[in-house]
């Protein structure tokens, strides 16, 4: 297939775009290099499968040739990343998703929407199910996210249903794995690079609040599940492993053999207290569930880093 993959420079989209080459795809990759970096997909440049286009997809999208597949995945995805880029965040998430949506439909292309947990808000219903419809402060500094991922999936069934469009949804749960930023505000890359710098581990609130840690590895293979599948509702891929925030920095600071402390900060505002998912969905549909444990996983993650930072 020819896949074009938005955000095909930051972490998952470049994960993406190694998984579909290596399948026999041609993949063009869109990314305005924002939040991520040539040095991810460096290794595609030659690649006659990979072509690489610098271009903000929040302005119109245009692919010569045929496309059979457009793949979403443009948006800055961590804390730190999108309440520095409010704007840019909400129209990635409604302009970038329009004009994508718009070119699938003139290409006769399947359109896949990358989502996330953060649709869910700080959740009244634990495990997260795809059919809960969350709780989410739509004025609250981190609304800029959930909102534009929530108007993106609106946006994606509403072509579906007036259209005919072919799409899919997925909803990721906390992602990790190398390639992540240094310091992008996400909890596992912090809390490695500070280990490993031997600097204090910084936990917000009491640290009792949990999260879901999926590998990068499993929640490609569940992309791929689901992008050659004929199901077109939301489906959540994540590792339901759930973690207090406290033993993940014990655990990093174990792996590490760091000497770091950890210090405790304010929780930011509306940071959920609770996330896991319900993957009832995709083990029924796709087949699909983790692999990869979180102590597993952050082997890799850790030695990336530390190759990285030395």
């Amino acid at each position: 297939m020819r896949v074009v993959v938005t955000g095909g420079a930051g972490f998952l989209g470049s994960h993406l775009c190694d998984a579909l080459i290596a399948r026999g795809d041609e993949v063009i990759a869109i990314d305005n290099l924002v939040t991520g970096s040539q040095s991810n997909i460096a290794h595609l440049f030659g690649t006659d499968a990979f072509t690489f286009v610098h271009h903000d997809v929040s302005n119109y999208v245009w692919v010569p040739g045929p496309v059979d597949v457009v793949m979403h995945f443009a948006s800055p995805a961590s804390p730190r990343d999108y309440l520095e880029m409010p704007i840019q965040t909400l129209k990635v998430g409604s302009l970038g998703t329009h004009n994508t949506l718009g070119l699938a439909l003139a290409k006769g292309a399947r359109y896949f929407v990358a989502s996330t947990s953060e649709v869910y808000g700080d959740p009244l219903v634990h495990p997260q199910h795809e059919g809960y419809w969350g709780h989410v402060n739509p004025i609250g500094p981190r609304g800029v996210y959930d909102e534009a991922k929530r108007f993106a999936e609106a946006l994606v069934m509403a072509y579906h249903r007036a259209h005919g469009l072919d799409t899919r949804i997925v909803r990721f749960f906390n992602t990790y794995g190398p390639r992540m930023r240094p310091r992008d505000g996400r909890v596992v890359s912090n809390f490695v690079v500070q280990a490993l710098a031997g600097e204090p581990i910084t936990v917000y609130g009491d640290g009792t609040q949990t999260r879901s840690f999926g590998y990068v590895a499993d929640t490609i293979r569940g992309v791929l599940l689901l992008l050659d599948s004929d199901f077109t509702d939301p489906v959540n891929i994540g590792n339901p492993g759930e973690f207090t925030i406290l033993e993940l920095a014990e655990v990093v600071i174990e792996m590490t053999g760091s000497t770091s402390e950890i210090i405790f900060e304010d929780l930011p505002q509306d940071d959920p207290m609770q996330r896991r998912p319900d993957i009832t969905r995709a083990r029924e549909v796709l087949g699909w569930s983790p692999d990869v444990t979180l102590r597993e996983g952050l082997v890799p993650t850790i030695e990336w880093f530390r190759s990285h930072m030395s």
